[in-house]
């Protein structure tokens, strides 16, 4: 007597016998869509014996040519791990056609890492071919609708699904503004119609009003012609009618494209003699397969118009928010980018992810030659990220002419980012809604001084750049990633710390600046994945390989160098720092107005040395006369504090008893170990106030630098008819391209441009 718990006989049968006597096909294929097993009833279904298909690909199961990208997508979505289902067209060896349907799930290693695929497969229906063909050529004219919202490729996945199986030739037209145009012409065998027969794609069509595309237009219903030779019809042409008798047509469905009420165009599918059929006539029952399908291919067809528009919109939105195709010229610096939006990523079964992103990037002249550059990408697609991207780049180039260092200027855009949410919503909590939760945002900002070759740079969680020089590919080091923007709620605690970081770049020398959809790629082969470090294994070598090439060799390197489809957008960022040294001059004088003669020598001397022309060179000497003077007046008067030494006062000096008063303007600091009664009675000149003087040259312009130790920034005052002074800035806001004041370390620097010729 069997105990319980005790195993039956038949727990130990080998695996095999168990399947072989499965009423249903399970297939098990490699990492490389290879068959390495099939059971019994596999061999009855698709109709091989033995293991002949034993190491070959799964395509030798007899799947149709139309459904080989199917089958494609089957292995790419299973082998990262998902599930799937659908139907199969598969012509056994006996020349028969079988509709099956197939659940495809991962082959699992003990890890968990996916080592193959495993295929479960029925027959779709059990009933005579040709209905097993309708009810199948429904089902799978389902399925292809489903995986696209590309207008372009859902016409031709349903011309493909049609031609041969159910039609010689298939002809959708669609309006288009004014008038009927054909967007599909698909015939069997890949014969092409003469010219000036048969509409071409893109041509317009006209139906005379007896055609029964005309008839199913005006009659919004599926017209049949079931024999062709006894049916008079008006034809298009003249020319087009001898083309069909020629070709034999026997039968014709035509049916109109209606969605919601509205006509968008009308589908015909002829038979003709092009392919040898037993019987080359539609029925009544074709009629209404056609109509049924027609009706899907109509929705179809207007979700993808509806997309398309909005995708066309975004992307127009998108490409006016970015810089133009060309970068500006800079001087000491090469610079390509180029920006590629992303394609719709078709995933079986798990709906459809489109449109653009939020990638961004941007080159911003800033104060004496210098550069800022920037990278970046926001969360999501839509036109909500590219809005978000929008704002994002105008706030940018707001904050980086304050020309603060990079740091700041990401804490201040964070700050900006984290306010990103709409105030009557933010009591519902910041994680309830994405709506309402602050976009997430990379990015990493450079400033660039071409003249020092000085890098300044801090980031917010981007990829690192790549780094070029002396032919060999790195990458700059980041000492810190620092956290996104928007990563910290608003009234959240904590602060996220993004690193100043400084690196001199030699001459030469390249930075690869991307977004990560660069190495995020859907591959377009079977098996072959990559990881984000092989994707960017990949991308280094490609650009090593013409890393002594131009900058847009490099761009269109990188951007090839890992197969596949982006489902994010692609933003890259080429940059080489010039081999030759650019045109500087710089002098330290002492803050006396005797020294702006100087300082305008000096800068004379300087544009005779650059070629400038003489009257470009004097308009400059001017401006720099009258920059120097404003900083030698207001540097030299200073406001110091008043200090009252706590000793009595000399014979001489003061009345007794009255505290000393000292000079401001020569007193700068005080202490009682410095005074020497018997000398000088403690007086004590105050070290000299100095300014720097810096001239820059470039292809087009110069640039003039004032550096001193005060920190107020100048501006521009309104002078009076009869005040002596007040302007000079007003003269170097009217006469120079650009002119400003920034901070500095240790005081502050004004600078203006002047554009020469």
């Amino acid at each position: 007597m069997k105990r319980w718990g005790e195993a039956p006989v038949e727990a130990h049968l080998p695996p095999e016998t168990v399947l072989n006597q499965m009423e249903m096909a399970v297939i098990v294929c490699d990492r490389f869509s290879n068959v390495i097993y099939g059971n019994a009833f596999a061999r009855q279904l698709f109709g091989f014996g033995g293991d002949e298909i034993i190491g070959h690909s799964v395509l030798s199961l007899g799947i149709a040519e139309e459904d080989h990208e199917q089958a494609t997508e089957l292995a790419k979505h299973v082998l990262k791990g998902g599930v799937w289902e659908g139907t199969f067209c598969n012509l056994r060896a006996d020349g028969t056609t079988v509709y099956t349907r197939a659940h495809a799930v991962p082959l699992r290693h003990p890890s968990g890492a996916v080592d193959g695929i495993v295929m479960f497969a029925r027959e779709a229906l059990r009933s005579n071919q040709r209905e097993q063909d309708r009810y199948g050529l429904l089902e799978r004219i389902g399925e292809r609708l489903a995986g696209s919202l590309e207008l372009e490729t859902t016409l031709r996945r349903v011309a493909d699904t049609l031609v041969p199986q159910f039609a010689d030739h298939c002809f959708i037209d669609l309006y288009s503004g004014d008038g009927l145009y054909r967007r599909v012409s698909r015939h069997a065998g890949g014969w092409e119609p003469p010219p000036g027969t048969w509409a071409a794609v893109g041509e317009s069509v006209s139906y005379p009003p007896g055609h029964y595309s005309a008839k199913a237009m005006s009659r919004r219903d599926a017209v049949l012609v079931e024999d062709m030779v006894q049916h008079r019809y008006a034809a298009t042409s003249e020319s087009a009618k001898r083309l069909g008798d020629a070709m034999g047509i026997t039968s014709v469905i035509s049916a109109p494209l209606l969605v919601r009420g509205e006509l968008l165009g009308v589908m015909s599918l002829a038979l003709s003699n092009l392919s040898k059929r037993p019987d080359p006539h539609y029925d009544g029952f074709d009629r209404d397969l056609l109509g049924a399908i027609a009706g899907r291919v109509a929705l179809a067809v207007d979700n993808a118009m509806l997309f398309e528009e909005e995708r066309e919109t975004a992307l127009a939105f998108q490409k006016h928010l970015l810089p133009g195709d060309r970068p500006p010229p800079l001087d000491g610096l090469q610079v390509a980018w180029r920006y590629e939006p992303a394609r719709p990523l078709e995933s079986h079964g798990h709906g459809i992810q489109t449109q653009v992103g939020g990638d961004w990037y941007d080159v911003i002249p800033l104060s004496a030659g210098r550069v800022g550059l920037v990278i970046g990408d926001v969360e999501g697609r839509g036109a909500r990220a590219a809005a978000v991207m929008g704002q994002l780049r105008a706030a940018l180039r707001a904050f980086a002419q304050d020309d603060k260092p990079p740091a700041d200027i990401l804490r201040k855009l964070d700050e900006w980012v984290r306010t990103m949410t709409r105030p009557e919503r933010m009591r519902s909590g910041w994680n309830s809604d994405d709506s309402v939760r602050p976009p997430l945002v990379s990015c990493t900002y450079f400033v660039y001084d071409a003249w020092s070759r000085v890098l300044e740079f801090a980031n917010a969680g981007h990829d690192p750049p790549l780094l070029i020089v002396d032919g060999q590919v790195g990458e700059l080091s980041f000492e810190g990633e620092g956290g996104m923007l928007g990563l910290r709620a608003p009234g959240m605690g904590g602060e996220i710390l993004f690193n100043e970081e400084t690196t001199e770049l030699r001459p030469g020398s390249t930075l690869v600046l991307y977004t990560d959809g660069l190495i995020d790629r859907r591959p377009k082969d079977e098996g072959e994945y990559f990881t984000r470090e092989e994707s960017r294994a990949r991308v280094r070598a490609a650009v090593a390989e013409v890393a002594r090439g131009g900058v847009e060799a490099i761009a269109n390197a990188a951007y090839d160098a890992v197969p596949g489809d982006s489902g994010d957008d692609v933003a890259i960022v080429v940059i080489r720092t010039s081999a030759d040294e650019l045109g500087v001059a710089e002098r330290t004088f002492p803050a006396e107005p005797i020294m702006v003669s100087e300082a305008r020598r000096m800068a004379a001397d300087a544009f005779a040395s650059w070629g400038m022309h003489d009257e470009q060179a004097e308009l400059a000497c001017l401006l720099v006369s009258e920059v120097v003077t404003n900083v030698v007046l207001h540097a030299t008067t200073t406001p110091t504090p008043r200090r009252e030494p706590a000793i009595p006062i000399l014979a001489g000096m003061e009345p007794l008893g009255a505290p000393v008063q000292f000079d401001t303007d020569m007193v700068d600091s005080f202490d009682e170990d410095d005074w020497d009664i018997g000398a000088d009675l403690g007086r004590r000149e105050p070290p000299a106030k100095e300014f720097r003087l810096r001239l820059r040259r470039g292809a087009d312009a110069v640039w003039v630098e004032v550096f001193d130790t005060d920190m107020r920034l100048p501006r521009i005052r309104s002078a009076g008819e009869t005040d002596e002074g007040g302007r000079g800035l007003y003269l170097v806001d009217q006469l120079a391209t650009r002119w400003g004041a920034r901070p500095t370390s240790d005081g502050k620097a004004v600078w203006f441009e002047l554009r020469i010729g």
